[in-house]
């Protein structure tokens, strides 16, 4: 968002302020002070006039300048109505030089998950993707995935709903007919032996969206409890995000604290075979460890299968 219109909102926030009293603040002309106050009522924003004065009466629902508005972190927010792929779009802006800027969109027309699986994302959802440059060698770099699910299973449970993690990035619910996924994380990176470049984090949360249009192994906030307010949910992840990216000590802890898989009797297929037993603990950057009876194995990458027990 434009800092001087940014600036606007934050004067009209809580009560009338004159367009004088905000250029004299601002060190801009009236008439620049009525044009910010059009495009944001051209964005959704409800501004009233009483008298000489503008108050900001209400918020849009979703949308660039909503979601910035508020936002306790330090991302840029680009919105879409509609795009083929929120990564996509991210590693673009990646390549372009952008930092901290946030892809988001109310519905992808060709969104995709982990080992390119086709991932449903209709309208309704929270689909967004974060430009990262955070300042760790590669190798660490698994630890922002498990940070962007702790965030997103976190922000889930402050609406009410039983979230958790399966290693190392899916969100669940446990219900009466198993385990179903409500977000999932893709991350794609970029770097060099020493350092990483970018990172870019993908986040999909089924939120307001009816249980017909997800697969039977999805569900949605919606179905869960009700629909949430997108605007204030996404903001929850990315300062959620943005605090665990701060102190990369704590993701783990906060891992272990959200993990379903632990204790779990596991089958993780890897590029090296099958790895089956007790889910034990992880440890940094994201590596699982399991004890198949015989040994402990260290899975540092694999698609995972929570068993029943027998």
């Amino acid at each position: 968002m434009n800092e001087t219109r940014r600036a606007v909102l934050e004067a009209i926030a809580d009560y009338d302020v004159s367009g004088a009293e905000i250029a004299e603040r601002l060190d801009v002309t009236r008439a620049a002070v009525w044009k910010h106050v059009e495009a944001l009522r051209e964005e959704g924003f409800v501004i009233e006039s009483e008298g000489d004065g503008y108050v900001l009466e209400s918020v849009p629902e979703f949308g660039e300048s909503a979601v910035e508005y508020g936002l306790e972190a330090p991302f840029e927010i680009e919105y879409h109505d509609s795009i083929g792929s929120t990564n996509d779009r991210a590693r673009e802006a990646a390549g372009e030089g952008a930092e901290n800027r946030v892809v988001l969109a109310d519905e992808q027309t060709g969104g995709r998950g982990r080992l390119d699986r086709e991932w449903a994302a209709p309208s309704g959802g929270v689909w967004l993707s974060a430009v990262l440059r955070p300042s760790m060698p590669p190798a660490h770099a698994p630890l922002v995935t498990l940070a962007a699910a702790v965030a997103t299973a976190t922000a889930a449970r402050e609406t009410g709903v039983d979230a958790g993690i399966k290693w190392p990035n899916d969100v669940l619910v446990p219900t009466d007919d198993g385990e179903k996924k409500l977000a999932g994380i893709l991350t794609e990176m970029e770097g060099e032996a020493d350092r990483v470049s970018w990172v870019v984090v993908g986040i999909g949360v089924n939120a307001n969206i009816d249980a017909e249009e997800l697969p039977d192994t999805a569900t949605s906030i919606r179905e869960q409890v009700g629909d949430v307010d997108r605007r204030t949910f996404t903001q929850r992840v990315l300062e959620r995000l943005d605090d665990l990216l701060a102190d990369e000590e704590a993701i783990l802890d906060r891992w272990r604290d959200l993990a379903l898989t632990l204790g779990r009797r596991v089958r993780v297929e890897t590029p090296d075979g099958v790895v089956e037993g007790e889910a034990i603990d992880v440890e940094r950057p994201g590596t699982l460890l399991v004890d198949t009876g015989t040994e402990t194995v260290r899975v540092h990458a694999g698609d995972c299968e929570h068993l029943r027990a027998t």
